[in-house]
């Protein structure tokens, strides 16, 4: 089963089956609404870039970072008792400057993820704004529910470089199965046993890529029966020009050095959401910047994840899996480069 998708590297050994379903966020609060509703985690919150002033938009339960372009809340929710289909969502709105002006007009990189105390964090949900447009965003992640239980912190980001910026609404929403009615794949990835954080990076350059690429070591614990790889994937350059944004590169997953798979992200359809990008460029031939291909993602839409089974090739015990991404633009003479958010996780199935 597959889907093709349109700075702090973290990764490692994680071992035993007791880990994989303990890994638990740090944090408290409030018991959360139940299953069966929705839970709402950030609410209009500020994202910004001011270096001396990170905490603009703070609260008592919100608290920025990284000159406010990362916000953080921590809050416990209840692991569902039937199958449940979760569905995450993020809405962002540029800050207006006038009735007819925003503060920041570009594109920028955004997600939510979910902090980890035992691992590389978990990527929830990835988007790129639109050109100055409001956005909603929608992902089944009930894959997740394994790690979505207990005091978990939530993280939300976008790449701005303004001040203000953006605003963020992001939450989840909980809805039960029908197990009587027909069987989907959704259902099926909604009864994961456990979750396994594998890489996270929002910088991958050829200068700092490994050789192997990124790696992290894993433990498959006795009696699984599936595996699955959730990879998130998407290039960018630094001059909005080429590689790695306009020209897409191979990506090569390995397990225990023998490759499994080659692929390449890429997104052929971002002329549609021409009308959600009101800043965006249009150019002397006739074309519009949102509308340009890319390297796995448009400009006013998510990023969706590479869902790679691996179950052949990961059975019980120890094994090794790496990411690469081949031929990643290099640093030129006026500083510019290519370079990769990449972020994986493994989702296994215990046999019944």
């Amino acid at each position: 089963m597959r889907v093709m998708p349109g700075r702090n590297d973290r990764g490692g050994l994680i071992r035993g089956c007791a880990v994989l379903l303990g890994i638990a966020c740090a944090g408290g609060g409030a018991l959360a609404t139940p299953p069966g509703e929705r839970v709402e985690i950030f609410r209009e919150q500020g994202i910004h870039f001011a270096p001396g002033d990170s905490a603009r938009f703070a609260s008592a339960e919100v608290r920025p970072s990284d000159g406010g372009r990362l916000v953080a809340r921590t809050l416990p929710l209840s692991r569902p008792a039937r199958p449940t289909r979760i569905t995450a969502w993020a809405a962002t709105r540029p800050v207006p400057k006038a009735p007819d002006e925003v503060h920041d007009r570009w594109d920028r990189a955004g997600n939510v993820r979910l902090r980890l105390s035992g691992g590389a964090d978990i990527e929830i949900l990835r988007f790129v704004t639109a050109y100055g447009g409001a956005t909603l965003q929608r992902a089944d992640v009930s894959h997740l529910a394994p790690l979505l239980e207990g005091p978990c912190t939530f993280v939300g980001f976008i790449d701005t470089w303004t001040s203000p910026a953006w605003t963020m609404d992001f939450g989840l929403e909980y809805s039960w199965f029908d197990t009587t009615a027909q069987w989907e794949p959704a259902l099926d990835m909604a009864m994961a046993d456990w979750v396994l954080p594998l890489l996270y990076t929002d910088g991958l350059t050829a200068e700092n890529q490994p050789p192997e690429g990124l790696a992290a070591g894993v433990e498959i614990p006795a009696g699984t029966r599936r595996v699955v790889l959730v990879a998130c994937t998407s290039g960018h350059c630094t001059d909005g020009r080429g590689a790695d944004e306009f020209v897409t590169k191979d990506h090569v997953v390995a397990v225990d050095g023998f490759v499994v798979e080659r692929f390449r992200p890429w997104r052929g359809d971002c002329r549609r959401f021409r009308e959600l990008n009101p800043y965006c460029r249009r150019w002397a031939d006739g074309s519009w910047s949102s509308d340009y291909s890319r390297s796995g993602w448009c400009p006013g839409d998510r990023v969706a994840p590479l869902e790679l089974d691996l179950t052949d090739h990961l059975g019980p015990g120890p094994h090794r899996l790496s990411l690469r991404v081949e031929d990643i633009r290099p640093r030129d003479e006026e500083g510019h480069f290519g370079y990769w958010r990449v972020s994986a996780c493994l989702v296994g199935w215990h046999s019944r």
